[in-house]
């Protein structure tokens, strides 16, 4: 069976930030991918579990950490339709993820390419590749509605 796409993955976090986004969250998704299966899934649950660091990363990264039994995720992919925050990129680093792929990305808080560059070689003892890109416009769109309609309130 061939592995499935980025984009295949990139799809099913978008499905969780549009879930996200209908409940009143900023519409952030993520999926963490072992062996190519979803170990872990998360959506932005900040408001709703009144919890800052509930960002769909964070969520993903605990579920996955679960699923394995193990906090270090070697190995790990995380799809993730937002540019992460210091954060849930640290986070990652931290489990060792092996590849981060994010769709949009984040101008004023993002700490890959955008606002910081947490991620670069040397700052950590770990790190991973980067993809970034991918169904960019679907992610970003989600973003310029939620806070278009939340402006317009």
């Amino acid at each position: 069976m061939p592995k499935k796409s980025d984009q295949f993955w990139m799809s099913n976090a978008v499905e969780l930030a549009k879930q996200a986004g209908e409940l009143g969250e900023v519409p952030v998704g993520a999926v963490l991918i072992l062996d190519d299966k979803i170990i872990g899934k998360g959506r932005n649950q900040s408001i709703e579990l009144n919890d800052p660091s509930a960002h769909a990363e964070i969520q993903a990264l605990r579920e996955g950490a679960s699923t394995i039994g193990n906090y270090r995720l070697i190995g790990s992919k995380i799809y993730v339709t937002i540019e992460p925050c210091t954060m849930c990129l640290g986070a990652m680093i931290h489990a060792r993820i092996e590849k981060l792929v994010f769709g949009a990305k984040e101008p004023k808080s993002g700490a890959v390419t955008s606002a910081n560059d947490i991620s670069r070689p040397n700052s950590f003892n770990h790190t991973f590749k980067v993809i970034d890109g991918i169904l960019k416009d679907e992610c970003s769109q989600l973003m310029t509605n939620f806070f278009r309609a939340r402006r317009n309130k």
